[in-house]
């Protein structure tokens, strides 16, 4: 797979990664994108016929929970002090017209 990358490809990368890349980073940048694509070309090599897909590396249970108030905010207390309120929430005279 290698030479996939060329310099136009790198040029637009660090375009897109807003990048300013020297010449000697831009090769650079190339053989890495070109060590990379070679280890996926390996990996595209494994037999997974077989191998069950998983959703992640680790296992894990549910981990929502329902949520329950434990301590209430006090609005109703707040609200009492408001000289006007509307449903749960003060109301303030209109600024704009």
């Amino acid at each position: 797979m290698a030479g996939q990358i060329t310099d136009e490809i790198i040029e637009y990368v660090g375009i897109l990664a807003k990048l300013e890349l020297s010449e000697e980073e831009k090769e650079q940048a190339k053989q890495d994108m070109e060590k990379m694509l070679d280890y996926i070309g390996q990996l595209n090599t494994l037999d997974t016929e077989g191998v069950e897909p998983m959703s992640h590396v680790f296992p894990i249970q549910n981990v929502f929970r329902e949520d329950i108030v434990t301590n209430p905010d006090g609005s109703e207390e707040i609200l009492s002090n408001a000289p006007a309120k509307k449903d749960r929430s003060f109301m303030v005279p209109k600024t704009v017209e």
